[in-house]
């Protein structure tokens, strides 16, 4: 029986499981360059065999990855949520966001909203994010969210590096938790336009 995935809502996204009709957004985007930082290019058994492993990853664990949906138009932006599969150090807080979607925040929201219910609805204390040190613009996302880069943490393989995610008490009512409802509410305003590079 299919567990139920929880839905999670802001004011421009809704977060929903992956389904069926999901997966080609995401072939396109694992079967791409943009995967490179993800174990990628994939060809498309191997797209095919993580997306199984993002539905699964919900029966087993009891929480995963959430499609990242646009609240009016439904349009899917990417995934973003926990992920710890096999020979995973430690929980991680993950996230993807196809090419085309990229430098409107969506990651920052929709990983925010995913950090706060996995604090608050499951007790976690914490979280990583497992990032490639090449992968500037998940490493900017990450340190944007409060995450420190943790030099004695175990990594997955040697080639990754850590970031560590402050914990619940580390967040509650901080200046850094403001800053990221206001950097949020920043582009949630349909007249705010970053200007320089893309950002996630």
């Amino acid at each position: 029986m299919p567990r139920n995935i929880p839905i999670l809502e802001t004011k421009r996204l809704v977060l929903r499981g992956p389904e069926a009709e999901d997966y080609p957004d995401f072939r396109a985007t694992f079967t791409s360059y943009r995967a490179r930082f993800m174990g990628g290019p994939l060809n498309a058994y191997e797209s095919w065999m993580l997306y199984a492993a993002e539905i699964g990853h919900w029966q087993i664990r009891g929480y995963g990855m959430w499609m990242i949906h646009d609240k009016v138009t439904d349009e899917t932006y990417g995934m973003a949520g926990g992920w710890m599969p096999a020979k995973w150090p430690e929980k991680e807080l993950a996230w993807v966001i196809w090419p085309d979607a990229a430098g409107h925040g969506y990651a920052l929201e929709a990983v925010d909203a995913a950090r706060r219910y996995f604090y608050t609805q499951l007790g976690w204390d914490g979280a990583v994010s497992y990032i490639d040190p090449k992968n500037l613009d998940s490493i900017r996302l990450a340190e944007r969210l409060g995450a420190k880069k943790d030099h004695s943490a175990a990594t997955i393989d040697g080639n990754d590096a850590v970031y560590r995610h402050p914990s619940p008490a580390e967040l509650e009512g901080t200046q850094l938790a403001h800053g990221i409802e206001m950097e949020i509410g920043h582009y949630q305003d349909p007249l705010f336009k970053p200007k320089g590079w893309a950002i996630d």
